[in-house]
């Protein structure tokens, strides 16, 4: 377990708190107590509400650009002097084939959804490895892991962080700096509704975003590396790393 560095607590950074997975890690981690909750997140209105919900102290930024970036790592430190706990929660979408794809989406998916998490990682992780301990919790996708026809950008933004994240186990070997990736399926957040395409397939169904949220309070509390969400899906990753082809051919007939 994570224990607290001094007496006041450790410091947990959730990003994307303002809704969805984000909101959701924000507020286990408030219902367990003894944390200093910082959130981040773009929507001040909604960012504040969840502040108030959880006792966090709201860090509104724009992480689609690198000062938004380096301004949220800069107030976090300057706000409680360390990062104990990095959830790397916000993302973004975008479905449709990507011969259409316009070039400022792509842009815009490449550096919220990898870009600001390798830059946010590079200004706490020193800190961290300083002190010999710390969580770093990306949250990633299935789609990362496998690819998914019509998200080919989101899977590769979410597909990156899993190498990201295995490089720098190497790196922290020796250290009890722990690196986890979360990969749910599909979640139930507005993240459909904000990319503008529905969620359509009969499997996975949707999970809970609290579900989710478990998932990452027990990384903080444990460690782990690789985790999905619902169980299930580590199964079809397996495959498609044992057997490729069969795999491809299963998901082009099935979706």
């Amino acid at each position: 377990m994570l224990m607290p560095p001094t007496t006041a607590g450790p410091v947990a950074l959730v990003t994307g708190a303002s809704s969805g997975i984000g909101q959701a890690v924000a507020e286990r981690i408030a219902t367990a107590g003894g944390w200093r909750l910082l959130l981040g997140g773009r929507d001040e209105e909604r960012l504040a509400a969840v502040a108030r919900s959880t006792g966090g102290t709201p860090l509104a930024a724009d992480l689609g650009e690198r000062t938004g970036v380096e301004r949220l790592a800069a107030q976090a430190v300057e706000r409680e002097g360390r990062v104990d706990a990095l959830v790397a929660a916000a993302g973004v979408g975008w479905a449709g084939p990507f011969v259409g794809m316009p070039a400022d989406a792509i842009d815009r998916l490449l550096a919220v959804n990898l870009t600001s998490v390798v830059h946010l990682v590079r200004l706490v992780l020193p800190g961290m490895a300083e002190r010999g301990v710390g969580r770093i919790v990306l949250i990633a996708s299935m789609a990362g892991r496998v690819g998914v026809a019509n998200e080919a950008v989101y899977a590769a933004t979410k597909g990156a962080l899993l190498a990201f994240a295995e490089s720098l186990r190497y790196e922290l070997a020796g250290t009890r700096v722990r690196v986890t990736v979360v990969l749910p399926g599909a979640v139930e957040t507005p993240f459909f509704d904000r990319r503008g395409v529905p969620y359509h397939r009969d499997h996975p169904r949707p999970v809970p975003a609290e579900r989710v949220a478990e998932i990452v309070w027990r990384a903080i509390e444990r460690g782990a590396e690789d985790v999905y969400v619902p169980g299930w899906l580590a199964m079809p990753a397996r495959m498609q790393g044992a057997v490729p082809g069969f795999f491809r051919a299963l998901a082009k007939r099935f979706g």
